[in-house]
């Protein structure tokens, strides 16, 4: 047991010694920084996430237009006006 309590004292010393250098003016975000990061980094990875699933689920292919499928002639103009005068 006494090297327990050697290795205690000692860690004890570092962490003294340590909490004397931080700088008491100095503010820092503490814990309830890091846990409203670490809440908007899951936040923006569940929204990635649920993005991602969205997009799979679109259909991308494109169905053809039947009125383009048959280009019409280039004196479409003359010939339908044509037959409006033949009638």
């Amino acid at each position: 047991m006494p090297d327990m309590s050697a290795s205690a004292s000692l860690a004890m010393t570092h962490l003294v010694s340590f909490a004397k250098e931080v700088d008491e003016d100095k503010v820092t975000p503490g814990v309830l920084g890091f846990i409203v990061f670490a809440a908007m980094a899951l936040a923006v990875w569940a929204l990635m996430k649920s993005m991602s699933r969205h997009m799979n689920r679109v259909d991308f292919t494109q169905v053809p237009d039947p009125k383009a499928e048959q280009p019409e002639p280039a004196d479409a103009e003359t010939s339908g006006q044509g037959k409006q005068q033949q009638s």
